[in-house]
This record gives C-alpha cells, structure tokens and sequence, in this order.
C-alpha cells in the first residue's frame, strides 16, 4: 500500500468511527477500533485498487443503507454522492452497478469479523452494574429471515416443503447470543430453514465457544437437552431454561428446596449420535433444579413455568430470583424485533445467498453500533442501557449523522455534538411497565387482494389469455 492510499485508508477509518461515535473521550470508543478494521481487511485475497468504492467506503455506505429506511441503492449511491459534493470532491456516478461489484468483491468473513467483534468488545466492556449478580449472561433464541425468489437463493435457503414450487420465498434460519446487560450479538450462525443439525439446538453447537466459565446461558424450552446441560456444566457454564413439554415433573420426589423447587435426578437419555462406549463414559444421571413459577399477571398465555437450570445453590439464587431471570430472556425476543422490524431485517433485498450473508451481517454490525451509543448515553447518564429505546437511538442518530460529517475536522464542535446526540438519545426510555397486556389481534384491516396460489408466470399466461 503506498503512502498515499495509506493516508487515505486511515481517513476513512477516523470518518467511520466518527459516524458511529468511536473517537474522542466517550466510553466504549474501542469497540470500532483501528485494529478491528485492520484485521478484518486481513480478509481480502485480492489487490484493492484505488477507486471511488473503497472497502471502508462500500462499508460506510452498506451501513447507511441497512440504517435508512430505504435499502434501496440507488438512495444509497445518492447518499455517497451528496456526501462528496459537501466535500468538494467531485460526484461519483448515479448507477447502482459499481457499489454493486464492490460488495461483491468484499468477502464475507471481512463483515463476519467487523460484526462480531464489535459485540464482543462491546460485552467485554459493560459495566458491571449491568450484569446479573455479578456474572455474564447470554440470552440464545432464534428467528427466520426471508429473501429474493431466486434460484440461488432456493437452492441454498429452501422454501418450506409444504409450499408449492413458485408459491413459497427462500428462507434462511439465525441464531445468535444476545448480551443481557447491553444487548450485543455477540455471534451468529446462518443456515437453511429444514435440514439435518439445522434446528436452534444444532447451532448452538456451533456457537458455544463463545461462553465462558462462569457464565449463563439463557434460553427457551428447546435448549432443555440432557446431554448439552451436561456438556455446558462440564465446561463451568450454567444454564436457565424452561421444562420441555416432553417432560414430566413431580415435586413429590428429589431433595426439596423450597414450595414447587426441588433438586432432581435425570437418568442418562440414550443419545443417537453418541457411541455405545461414548455413552457409558456419561454420568448415568444429571443433578438439576426445577423450579415452579406461578404467573399471576392478565395476559400472560402461560399461568404456570417449570424452570430448569443447574443453578444449585438456594440460598444464594432463590426462586424469585430465577422468575425474575427467566423473564429477562423475553429481552432476546425484543432484540430480534428490533433486528428484524425496526432494522427491516424480516425481508432481505440480495439476490445471492453470498450477499444475502454480507446483508445479514452488516444488520449485525449496525445494531452492535447503534447499542454502542446506546451504552455511551447510558453511562454518561447513568441508566440501564436496557431502559433505552433502540428505535429511537436510530432515529437520533440519523439526524445526527449529517452533522457529525460536516464538523468531523473540529474536535469541539463534534465533542459538543456528540453530548447533545447523547442527551437526546437517554430521553427516548421505554416505558416501564411490566405488566402491561394487550389483546392479540389487529385492528387494522388488510387490503383484499386474493393470495397468489399459482406461479406468477402462469398467472402471467392466464391474464394474457382471458382468463379469470
């Protein structure tokens, strides 16, 4: 790299941090660090010429695409052009197709990289007022993302096989760890919707390096396995779900700990994929606690939750402490949302399964950004990160960030304006109240169209020959 591209490489990283607020004498500007850029870009195989779209560029320009509310890229291209005019560089092409190659040419590993270890830096860096008595936990849970009708796209990510050929969009399934004190993905796995190991509890096989002695895992009904509570407690790793439906319970037997909290035995399940001698080297049973929680609250589907965890110890952890963990995991559920509604994130726009992973990814990378400030303007005001709305963190920061470019070179006015984003943004709380219920149903009616049963090429024919 000559000197001059190493001049600009560097400038590029300073603009990319400075939009994410990573530079000055804020809390956590090392989660978007010069040396996570440059390990990332490790990545690239190739000789990156010198031209408009730049790997910091395209990234820059991928983020303000998947933060807008329009994806579209022409708007994105658009952005970049007014970008350059109010910096007197000269305007680059409207059409699409450059930044288009430019994505193409970035691999996928570059975004994995940035994305991960922006959360991760972020997790290792929260504040221990946030976490839970002390430890670290992570929330596991699970979604499904569609995209383009495709056939690259089908042939990766299938439909459902129960919708005909032509009816159905591809659809990919993720699953990933939240931070329960702030919020982060801190990892990701993608895979396709139906498919041998390719349930939530396939991929948390492939995600559970990330946990670490002492932690917590958090998760629903399906992660409640015998062999993997096993695997997670060998390691020094305790988890907190919820009774399998398949499970029976009986407060009458174990040691008891209290009303409806017992100590239990579960005898060794025979494991499929494990080898008759593999098997015998298991214990022959799991010492866990159940736990009877009893849901009082209107609104609630469930009235009665059977917890589940290898959190032992009664005095230190009581009942109400684990109801009150347990229902801290709907956190993982809010933060999908946000991933998916608030981030429009449900319906992909790429039209190959490569990009529709870099799409994911860079989903990945803007929401563990936008919890960053989340976490600057908590620590500063001295909140839970948790009590502050991530939509409205978004909706700051856009109209924040024209100004954050302009005032990039002088380091009091951006200063100034990074604590004016940072007052705005903890105004925004959620609401408390936990109590709160509605009724599950929409009021608003939905346009009648008739569904589309046939291919929309065959329509195409019918409506060509009169048909109706």
């Amino acid at each position: 790299m000559s000197f001059s591209n190493h001049g600009r490489f560097r400038q590029h990283v300073r603009f990319l941090r400075q939009q994410f607020l990573q530079d000055g004498e804020l809390p956590f500007t090392d989660v978007l660090s010069h040396g996570t850029v440059t390990q990332a870009l490790k990545a690239l195989s190739v000789v990156w010429l010198d031209r408009v779209y730049s790997p910091l560029v395209t990234l820059w320009i991928f983020l303000a695409q998947v933060l807008s509310q329009d994806h579209s890229c022409r708007a994105a291209v658009a952005r970049l052009i007014a970008h350059r005019v109010s910096r007197g560089q000269l305007p680059c092409s409207a059409e699409t197709g450059a930044y288009c190659q430019a994505r193409k040419r970035l691999p996928e590993e570059f975004f994995a990289h940035v994305a991960r270890k922006a959360g991760q830096s972020l997790d290792h860096s929260a504040k221990k007022e946030w976490l839970w008595k002390r430890r670290r936990v992570l929330a596991y849970d699970g979604s499904t993302v569609s995209m383009p009708d495709t056939a690259d796209n089908q042939q990766a990510y299938p439909q459902p096989p129960q919708q005909e050929p032509g009816l159905g969009f591809p659809l990919a399934r993720i699953a990933a760890f939240f931070s329960l004190s702030c919020g982060a993905v801190l990892d990701l796995a993608i895979c396709s919707n139906t498919g041998k190991g390719h349930s939530e509890l396939g991929m948390l096989r492939r995600l559970w390096n990330l946990l670490r002695p002492g932690d917590i895992l958090l998760a629903d009904r399906y992660m409640c396995a015998w062999y993997e509570i096993h695997l997670l407690k060998q390691r020094g790793i305790d988890s907190v779900t919820r009774l399998h439906h398949c499970r029976r319970v009986d407060f009458r037997r174990g040691k008891r700990l209290g009303k409806g909290d017992h100590l239990v035995y579960w005898p060794r399940p025979y494991i499929r994929s494990l080898s008759g001698i593999a098997q015998k080297q298991l214990p022959a049973l799991l010492t866990v606690r159940e736990t009877r929680v009893l849901v009082r609250q209107s609104g609630f589907r469930s009235r009665k939750l059977i917890i589940v965890t290898t959190l032992l110890d009664a005095e230190e952890i009581s009942a109400s402490d684990l109801a009150e963990l347990y229902r801290a995991r709907w956190n993982a559920e809010l933060d999908l949302r946000s991933l998916k509604q608030t981030m429009q994130m449900d319906i992909l726009r790429c039209k190959t399964p490569e990009l529709v992973r870099k799409e994911i990814w860079t989903h990945i990378l803007a929401y563990n950004l936008i919890r960053t400030i989340i976490a600057q303007a908590a620590a500063r005001h001295s909140v839970e990160p948790r009590t502050i709305s991530f939509k409205g963190a978004i909706q700051t920061l856009e109209a924040f960030q024209p100004l954050i470019a302009a005032h990039g070179d002088c380091s009091w006015s951006r200063r100034s304006l990074y604590d004016q984003l940072l007052a705005a943004i903890v105004t925004h709380r959620v609401a408390d109240r936990p109590d709160r219920f509605e009724p599950r149903q929409r009021k608003r009616r939905q346009k009648k169209y008739d569904r589309m049963m046939k291919p929309r090429n065959q329509l195409k024919r019918e409506i060509l020959k009169g048909v109706r």
